[in-house]
């Protein structure tokens, strides 16, 4: 069995919590989209349901799937939202970002109703940090953005392209990971102090978002917390 089957695993249990006449919110990595997958499935076979994404790469998935796609500016709510994490710990808080749309999932995390993480079982820590943190700063003064983050003592590197362009997020920002110590990590402290910098946007820390957790298993075996 592969990490893959404990994320196709995990994806297949949260389709089970769509219902119909939902409004769902689309996660984005690897996970979410072997959920968005499953989701294609069921509107084949007769599910209605309304959707939103958290980035292009997870509209297009949906959009090209046929799944019935609405404009975001006109909801107040969602009735759940379904998306994955980088790192989550017992108390499910998490670290979000690596695929570059954390603001995004963060604004449907918040007007949904609930939010189901769903993970495969090296996602799941004792304590948060080994993943980098993605920070979304503006384009504006970036660098005096990051040394500001630096004089916070926080260190990382602004995110590049596999062509060697900066970056460039869904909102035309930028991402700075910073590398974290677990055992010097001080929440929900960190993240309000990253937070009050001009230019910061948004952090990739996810705190009091999380409902119930899905976790799948390389066994292709699934828990839900």
């Amino acid at each position: 069995m592969s990490i893959d089957v404990a994320k196709r695993s995990a994806g297949a249990k949260a389709v089970e919590l769509v219902k119909d006449g939902m409004i769902v919110g689309l996660g984005t990595g690897t996970t979410a989209a072997h959920f968005i997958e499953h989701l294609i499935n069921r509107c084949r076979h007769g599910l209605k349901i309304q959707a939103v994404a958290s980035s292009e790469k997870s509209y297009q998935q949906a959009k090209v799937g046929k799944i019935p796609m609405v404009d975001i500016n006109s909801l107040s709510h969602l009735d759940l939202v379904v998306d994955g994490a980088d790192e989550i710990d017992s108390e499910k808080r998490m670290i979000k970002g690596g695929g570059g749309a954390l603001l995004r999932e963060k604004i449907l995390a918040k007007m949904s109703r609930e939010m189901v993480v769903i993970v495969d079982e090296t996602k799941l820590v004792s304590k948060l940090g080994k993943q980098k943190l993605p920070v979304e700063i503006v384009p504006f003064a970036h660098k005096a953005t990051i040394y500001q983050i630096n004089q916070l003592g926080f260190s990382g590197t602004l995110r590049y392209q596999s062509n060697g362009k900066v970056f460039v997020t869904d909102n035309g920002n930028h991402l700075f990971d910073i590398e974290l110590n677990p055992e010097t990590l001080r929440l929900p402290e960190d993240h309000e102090q990253i937070l009050q910098i001009p230019g910061v946007v948004e952090t990739g820390f996810f705190l009091n978002l999380a409902g119930r957790i899905i976790i799948g298993f390389c066994d292709g075996t699934v828990v839900v917390q």
